[in-house]
């Protein structure tokens, strides 16, 4: 992990951030839209062939009338106009059952896309933590144990980091739960801005988050903590310092994920303790 991120990495990391990707219905306008894109594509394109044949049809048959002489007998001994006559309606009736078809389509085009939506969306329910946009817990024990198991394969680094909002009772119970919400999503917000794309970013639970940091060991981790600095909110018109304590732990060959998380929960125990009475939270590498 360099030292600071370039401003390449900064983008890499919005673009794959799942706060900045994920609206707050977890996408669904947007795959609405894009259906909605493709119907109408595809209506465009129906119609536009429907408008060639009946073109073609009506210029072949208008063609064919003035290269004939009059009294011209067509196959079977039926007269020219019967013929084109016929023609141009069996050409209208085939346009009729194309368009049909094309209407039946599109219907069940629309159900499955509508199933499809809800599946995407029941997806990224079980992925994503829908106050904050960030990664859940769920999600982050899967790829824990992945990232675990590419470490034991190939020897890369890996940390985790653990943190804890100071105060957040205080603040839910002094300004309101709405308060509290706004520091969640700030606080998730500054964690996102300072990883990489390939690390994570996880809301544990409450006013706890994690990092799962691929690729990094313990003196790369300070980097990190360096641009994870307390920050001031506006709350009910006042200036209120936000601060949290730190826990983490790097990756030992044998250890297991719940080995892992509880180090690095002890570790966060300990140095809460340590920020009690002061302003600015204090971190202490294990």
């Amino acid at each position: 992990m360099p030292n600071e991120l370039t401003a390449a990495e900064e983008i890499t990391t919005r673009s794959q951030s799942p706060i900045d990707g994920e609206p707050s219905d977890f996408g669904l306008a947007e795959i609405r839209a894009s259906q909605r894109k493709a119907e109408r594509r595809s209506l465009w394109v129906w119609g536009n062939a429907v408008v060639i044949i009946l073109a073609l049809t009506g210029g072949l048959a208008s063609l064919t009338a003035t290269l004939l002489p009059k009294g011209a007998t067509a196959l079977f001994g039926l007269s020219l106009s019967f013929a084109l006559k016929a023609m141009v309606g069996l050409v209208l009736v085939f346009t009729a059952h194309m368009i049909y078809q094309n209407a039946q389509l599109r219907r069940v085009q629309r159900q499955l896309a509508d199933h499809q939506i809800e599946a995407e969306v029941f997806r990224r329910l079980a992925m994503f933590d829908a106050l904050t946009g960030l990664y859940n817990r769920r999600y982050a024990e899967q790829r824990l144990n992945a990232e675990i198991a590419r470490s034991e394969r190939r020897g890369h680094p890996l940390a985790i980091v653990l943190l804890d909002l100071n105060d957040f009772k205080e603040i839910n119970d002094t300004c309101g739960h709405a308060a509290g919400d706004l520091v969640l999503r700030e606080f998730a917000e500054r964690l996102t801005r300072s990883i990489r794309g390939s690390d994570l970013a996880v809301r544990w639970g409450g006013d706890e988050f994690l990092l799962l940091l691929v690729d990094c060991n313990l003196s790369q981790l300070q980097h990190v903590l360096v641009r994870l600095a307390p920050f001031e909110l506006e709350l009910q018109k006042k200036k209120r310092l936000v601060t949290f304590a730190a826990g983490w732990q790097e990756y030992a060959n044998g250890d297991t994920a719940a080995k892992l998380l509880e180090r690095a929960d002890r570790n966060l125990y300990v140095n809460k303790q340590t920020l009690k009475g002061r302003k600015y939270p204090v971190t202490t590498a294990s």
